[in-house]
């Protein structure tokens, strides 16, 4: 695991976006997992920039969701899919077609599960995976104490994480969903390249227990210290609790550039 302490979020959003760009150059259709929330706005920005200038060519880029709430209506503005579209195709220009996520409103929720995960293999693999991470420490929205091979399959949320989640719903905790849809972490793992990036001191428990602490179901997040090319970015609130951040510093600092991200 690589860790990245950068100074603040637009910083941390910039370096991940010029990693992305640097892989569609690379491989111009590479299928890239996209995460919610508001930690990675600053990456999709940032990418977004670098489509307008024509510093990066995104058009055959393909985008994929790492999660969807169970039952809210089609075209929901709070949907991920409907975020996603929002965030993350339009700004980027590209079509509906590019973008593939699962079904949260299907009959059938487990079948759905499975033909999504099925799906992505079948699209050739997630080439990079965006991650934020929660409080708890949990990825996507694979809670803790999830099973470590865990495939993509619906979940309840914790009561911390809707609390977390009402903001996007005027406040009012009684609009998010109970349950989701979420790639497992042992799908996530699948990824040739996962990144999280957290910003602010309220991850900061998380960040260190994820880095530093040993690999346990209970901190979902902990499982990406068994990936052979996991990046951790982290702002220096969300690295403050990190003891080993001074080497992590060091680290990066005597990398090699022709590395990358």
């Amino acid at each position: 695991m690589e860790v990245v302490i950068v100074p603040d979020a637009k910083a941390g959003g910039e370096l991940i976006a010029e990693a992305i760009a640097a892989l569609l150059r690379r491989k111009p259709d590479a299928l890239l997992g996209v995460a919610t929330g508001s930690t990675p706005l600053p990456i999709y920005r940032a990418l977004a920039d670098k489509v307008r200038s024509g510093a990066v060519d995104a058009s055959r880029a393909r985008i994929c969701q790492l999660d969807e709430y169970v039952g809210l209506p089609a075209g929901h503005p709070e949907s991920y899919r409907s975020v996603v579209l929002r965030e993350v195709v339009e700004p980027l220009g590209l079509s509906e077609s590019s973008f593939m996520g699962p079904d949260g409103s299907a009959e059938d929720i487990p079948a759905a599960c499975e033909a999504y995960d099925r799906a992505l293999a079948e699209a050739g693999g997630v080439d990079l995976q965006l991650l934020g991470i929660g409080t708890d420490g949990h990825i996507g929205f694979n809670e803790p104490c999830s099973s470590l091979a865990s495939r993509t399959r619906i979940k309840t949320l914790t009561e911390q994480t809707r609390i977390d989640n009402a903001r996007f719903f005027d406040d009012d905790i009684s609009q998010v969903p109970h349950h989701v849809i979420t790639q497992g972490i042992g799908t996530i793992l699948d990824s040739r390249h996962p990144i999280l990036l957290a910003t602010g001191e309220g991850k900061a428990d998380a960040v260190a227990q994820t880095v530093e602490g040993p690999v346990a179901s209970v901190v979902p997040a902990s499982a990406l210290q068994l990936h052979p090319h996991a990046t951790v970015v982290v702002d220096e609130a969300a690295a403050s609790k990190l003891k080993l951040a001074d080497y992590f510093r060091a680290t990066y600092a005597a990398k090699p550039s022709w590395q990358g991200l």
